[in-house]
């Protein structure tokens, strides 16, 4: 690797200089001439061809085959040996020499200077062999990052009168599960079909590059942001597209992200970091692509800055629990509570979930923050006995950390002998990689006497596969189907019917994001067991829910079924 930087170096020394190149080579041949005639007018003074001073003359030859290689060593070679043949072999006696002397000196000259500029060919071969070889990916035959650099480096700096350069990194977001069920050498097979495509896909064809095991890059010229999108869309239809990887029909789905300068000054390296920032925020928000935003980055780092902070937070007590109530429609109570992770900065206010959670449950972060969890429901539990159902959110790797269901198992085992239950949500999304594991999880949870239901349920891949199959004993239905509940006919027979299927299996069925009172009464007339949203209360500190819990039973009893 020592060796490709030291020739990216080079190749933008080489580019930087172009307009300077003639200007090199015209000092070059002037420094060859000039030692040259040098060396020729030293043999003279000093006497003619008699004595050593012609071997002078080899410092130009090898001067010659070390800048222009076997032509320059043979030219130069040839110019020294005419040059010294018109030297007397003695100056002082007038005699000249006889043709066999200069001819066998001309020889040895052709001679030493083709060798040394084959020789000095042959190494300048051999690095270009290293750097092809550098540049290629193995694997594939695709050409790989050393290359995508140095190429987008060309292109950067050729970009003249305003014109821009483009960057796309493709994702092959089931690269993993083709490797999984046929290997490595299919997954290959696929990059290499996939990068084909990519290139027949740009108007003029493109160099497809291997970023990683599954990404792809494709430089992109003379581009405007409107053209990344319809390249984008292309590229995504024509990944939808059968491919036949050893016989069998294959599907993927692609993920991309661009970036694109029109400035002149940007790096590779900074287009490269621009592009894959665009490529995750894509994946995060679930789309196929995304073009580089600064606010990409901005948020970046202030997520990393966040993470970095989230060991020294729980260790200050800095996060805490907020607690939002769960309404049981049929007699309009107070049936239990959600725990929602809150995280108060030092400067007293609230960090969004949003800006830390997806990033910690990517981290080992996760376990200390959900055993916080845990926990800190257990304490809360503890201490307001009657509060009914407590449901706290499991990311999918505690469904699979023995240091977090052993507190869960914990808190169960005492919520036994209380009059509350525990229930833990576990996300859809989260149960789709592994079906068979997730089910084993679940059930070791039910084992433990713990309810589980799924969370934001219709929003990831709903099936009915596995609402028959895993252990679960709720749904917690997505805002989306309640927020048009009131106007749109469709979203309330699509309401009806998953309600329908839960209560069919026997689940607990649970609406979030319950907003306006057509929305409650929409989900009275459907027949929902619970609901939950600001139309009832936000997620509260605990003492807050406690004294709104208070007021409600009072405007209960009362006959105000107003929350």
């Amino acid at each position: 690797m020592e060796f490709v930087a030291r020739h990216m170096q080079n190749l933008r020394r080489q580019y930087l200089e172009t307009p300077l190149s003639l200007v090199r080579h015209a000092m070059n041949v002037g420094v060859l001439g000039l030692l040259l005639m040098l060396g020729s007018l030293v043999v003279y003074v000093t006497g003619g061809t008699t004595y050593a001073y012609p071997y002078l003359m080899l410092i130009p030859v090898l001067l010659g085959a070390a800048w222009y290689l076997l032509p320059g060593g043979l030219i130069v070679a040839l110019v020294a040996g005419v040059l010294m043949a018109f030297m007397p072999l003695s100056v002082e006696a007038g005699i000249s020499q006889v043709p066999s002397n200069w001819l066998m000196r001309a020889a040895m000259y052709l001679l030493l200077g083709g060798v040394a500029g084959w020789l000095f060919q042959s190494r300048r071969r051999s690095a270009e062999e290293r750097v092809a070889i550098a540049r290629i990916d193995p694997r594939s035959g695709l050409p790989n990052t050393v290359a995508l650099e140095e190429d987008l480096l060309k292109s950067l700096l050729q970009q003249k009168g305003g014109k821009s350069v483009g960057l796309m990194l493709v994702r092959i977001t089931d690269i993993t599960d083709i490797m999984e069920a046929m290997g490595m050498d299919a997954s290959d097979e696929l990059v290499l079909a996939i990068g084909e495509r990519l290139r027949q896909a740009i108007r003029g064809g493109a160099t497809a590059y291997r970023f990683s095991n599954a990404e792809l890059a494709l430089i992109v010229h003379d581009i405007e942001p409107a053209d990344l999108n319809r390249i984008a869309n292309r590229l995504v239809e024509m990944g939808e597209e059968s491919l036949q990887i050893q016989r069998v029909p294959v599907r993927v789905q692609l993920v991309m992200g661009s970036s694109i300068s029109n400035r002149g000054e940007d790096s590779p390296e900074t287009l490269i970091r621009e592009a894959r920032t665009a490529m995750f925020a894509a994946i995060e928000r679930r789309l196929s692509h995304s073009s580089y935003s600064p606010a990409f980055s901005r948020r970046t780092v202030q997520a990393i800055r966040l993470i970095a902070r989230v060991r020294k937070g729980l260790a200050e007590g800095e996060f805490e629990l907020h607690y939002q109530p769960k309404i049981r429609l049929a007699d309009g109570r107070v049936c239990g509570c959600e725990g929602l992770i809150r995280w108060r900065g030092s400067d007293g206010r609230l960090i969004p979930p949003g800006m830390f959670m997806p990033k910690v449950e990517n981290t080992t972060l996760i376990t200390p923050v959900s055993r916080f969890v845990v926990e800190e429901a257990s304490r809360f539990a503890e201490k307001h006995m009657d509060l009914g159902e407590l449901s706290i959110n499991l990311s999918v790797h505690n469904l699979y950390d023995e240091e977090v269901l052993d507190v869960v198992k914990e808190l169960a085992e005492r919520s036994r002998s209380q009059p509350y239950t525990l229930e833990v949500e576990i996300t859809e999304s989260a149960l789709i990689g592994d079906l068979g594991a997730a089910s084993e999880a679940i059930q070791r949870l039910r084992d433990f006497g713990v309810g589980v239901s799924i969370d934001d349920f219709g929003t990831g891949f709903a099936s009915f596969e596995y609402l028959r199959h895993l252990p679960i004993t709720g749904l917690k239905i997505d805002r989306a189907f309640v927020v048009d509940l009131e106007e749109d006919k469709r979203a309330r027979d699509l309401m009806a019917c998953m309600i329908d299927v839960g209560h069919a299996l026997g689940l607990v069925v649970t609406a979030e994001g319950v907003e306006t009172s057509g929305q409650h009464e929409c989900l009275c007339e459907l027949g929902c067991d619970q609901a939950q949203g600001f139309y009832f209360a936000p997620a509260l500190p605990a003492a807050e829910y406690l004294e709104w819990c208070h007021d409600y039973a009072a405007r209960q009893a009362g006959g105000d079924g107003h929350p």
